[in-house]
């Protein structure tokens, strides 16, 4: 017997809190920051498309309505990405 692949996880990953400045991120049981000066393209987003966030990989996380992918590093060292922090 042959088991199918696994889907997308999307258990592992969940918005916990929005508020006017960003929003909190939980990732394998640690709350992650993400403020919308460092990541613009969430500040408009509805809290509906921030919470629809699909994880492909491990610290790999894409909001499909937003067309956005980020990984595990970016959001904790948005610094070295240029791209991400605007």
């Amino acid at each position: 017997m042959s088991s199918r692949p696994l889907g997308t996880n999307t258990s592992g990953v969940e918005v916990t809190n929005v508020s006017p400045h960003g929003f909190w991120l939980l990732v394998e049981g640690r709350e992650l920051y993400l403020p919308f000066g460092q990541f613009p393209w969430f500040r408009d987003a509805s809290i509906a498309a921030l919470g629809r966030i699909e994880q492909p990989k491990r610290n790999h996380f894409h909001w499909p309505e937003l067309d956005v992918d980020l990984t595990l590093e970016m959001i904790e060292s948005p610094e070295k990405y240029p791209n991400v922090s605007g």
